[in-house]
């Protein structure tokens, strides 16, 4: 492909990107006007609602993000009292990590705004949209996983 052939408004990661990036943003104004929460926080946040006690590493996994973004979200948040961090006895080197009563309300409360933005965006998109997008993003989502 030549210079002259490479569109990047059709170049697919890019185009992924911007509507990630368009989407992620109509909800961080949400979280951030309410609780002046950042998006590693809020990513943080999230993977330890829906899925429980994680590590640091466990997060940063599910995340995509930089482990030096967690460490800085998960200080935030053990500031404000929504997380607790609780040694590893198994690896000395390692701290589960777990949301407070509070942070688990605070998750919940988020959680219902995101369901929201989700039903606005399936509006905007319509059903069959929504669907299709769903169904593409799945198939890279497959791809994404590691085979064994």
């Amino acid at each position: 492909m030549s210079r002259e052939d490479f569109d990047l408004d059709a170049f697919l990661p890019y185009r992924l990107n911007r509507a990630a990036e368009w989407a992620s943003l109509r909800f961080a104004t949400l979280y951030k006007a309410r609780h002046g929460m950042t998006r590693p926080e809020w990513r943080t946040l999230a993977n330890l609602g829906q899925y429980g006690r994680l590590s640091a590493k466990q997060i940063c996994e599910l995340s995509t993000q930089h482990k030096t973004k967690v460490s800085r979200a998960v200080a935030a948040l053990e500031a404000r009292k929504w997380l607790r961090r609780e040694p590893n006895t198994d690896d000395r080197r390692e701290e589960w990590l777990e949301l407070t009563s509070q942070g688990r309300r605070i998750y919940v409360e988020l959680s219902e705004l995101g369901l929201g933005c989700d039903r606005e965006l399936e509006t905007l998109l319509g059903a069959k949209g929504a669907q299709s997008l769903r169904d593409g993003l799945a198939a890279i989502e497959e791809l994404m996983t590691p085979k064994k």
